[in-house]
């Protein structure tokens, strides 16, 4: 089946891996996409302004600006974009921003072709159930440290300031992002 990008949906995949990007906008294009790619939000804003997406697949963490910059910006051309963000570096605090910036979801990498074609039909009253098991230590320490430097944008020595930590140890403990719950 071919697609015409005059009878498909406009999609802006926006990651810095060239290689996932081709192999996503290969997979997204056969489900019915008319995809357009850029590595960087700072590419991604002039193709966006220019003609804004239905949908759009926005990778949290790339070089230069962070995806939630390009999110917010992609809800303000218009409030309608269906904007699922991707990351491998998933916190509570991230998602919650990135929803309240106007994301429809947030998935954590890896994510394939059908679980991000199912998240721009997510509602915004769709949750889904919390886990009966605990939350590590680690992980809330993790989503603790995104929090506070989502609050300094990004700014690593601010943040280690406010948690009271030296900043060759939260650089470190941002390397090692916890596994599991």
């Amino acid at each position: 089946m071919t697609f015409t990008c005059e009878e498909s949906a406009s999609l802006l995949l926006t990651d810095d891996d060239p290689t996932f990007c081709r192999v996503l906008g290969a997979a997204l294009t056969k489900r019915g996409f008319c995809v357009s790619i850029a590595h960087s939000v700072e590419q991604a804003l002039p193709m966006a302004a220019e003609n804004p997406p239905e949908f759009a697949v926005v990778d949290l963490k790339m070089d230069g600006a962070p995806g939630l910059t390009l999110v917010k910006a992609l809800h303000d051309l218009d409030p309608n974009t269906r904007i699922v963000v991707l990351t491998g570096y998933a916190s509570i605090s991230t998602a919650v921003e990135a929803i309240k910036l106007g994301a429809t979801q947030y998935l954590a990498k890896p994510a394939n072709a059908d679980e991000i074609v199912a998240a721009f039909r997510h509602a915004p009253d769709d949750y889904a159930p919390l886990s009966a098991s605990p939350t590590k230590i680690e992980h809330l320490e993790w989503e603790h440290i995104q929090r506070v430097l989502l609050e300094h944008d990004n700014n690593i020595s601010a943040t280690a300031r406010a948690l009271n930590m030296h900043r060759r140890t939260l650089q470190r403990k941002l390397g090692k992002p916890p596994i599991g719950k």
